[in-house]
């Protein structure tokens, strides 16, 4: 990830996970545009984009409902938070791939960069950020017979039944009678 003032770098970071572009304390919503590879994609009004990894796909992006993405795959998900807009999806784009965010001028908030939860940098209006594959591969470690599938059925409990979940609410309460 890169804040680029012209072809100036203003901050770079690294992220497994994700980057966020959000409204920081406001509770203003930011006006920003989206290119991918150079070619327009949408302006939008919403509470900000997480573009994950496929590592960061289970986490903040799918909680904003981003999809889970394989981790054997080569991917960028970009996910809108809470767009102004029926319309508006997530993306899933090629990992060789270069996303360019830029505020528009009638944003009224202050935008900040997050990496992975690290400490959220500005982004101004006349500056771009740009997230990009880094060049060299990362290869997580995972133990002997590791099943992602397996991950997600325990993590993301997709194997467990309404009926295992008790609120242990009086039954009394619940009773039509």
């Amino acid at each position: 990830m890169e804040i680029r003032e012209g072809r100036k770098i203003i901050h770079e970071d690294m992220a497994l996970n994700d980057i966020v572009l959000h409204a920081g304390k406001s509770v203003h919503m930011i006006d920003f545009q989206m290119k991918i590879d150079g070619h327009d994609v949408y302006r939008q009004h919403s509470d900000g984009l997480i573009a994950a990894t496929p590592t960061g796909s289970t986490a903040y992006a799918l909680s904003g409902g981003g999809p889970i993405i394989h981790p054997s795959m080569d991917a960028i998900c970009l996910v809108p938070m809470h767009p102004h807009t029926l319309s508006s999806r997530p993306i899933v784009v090629s990992g060789n791939s270069e996303v360019c965010i830029r505020i528009h001028e009638d944003n009224r908030t202050q935008p900040m960069v997050s990496a992975d939860g690290k400490p959220s940098v500005p982004l101004e209006q006349e500056q771009r950020l740009h997230i990009r594959k880094h060049p060299d591969k990362l290869t997580l470690l995972h133990p002997p017979g590791f099943d992602f599938y397996e991950a997600c059925r325990t993590k993301l409990h997709w194997n467990v039944h309404a009926e295992e979940f008790s609120l242990d609410v009086d039954d009394d309460i619940i009773d039509d009678e």
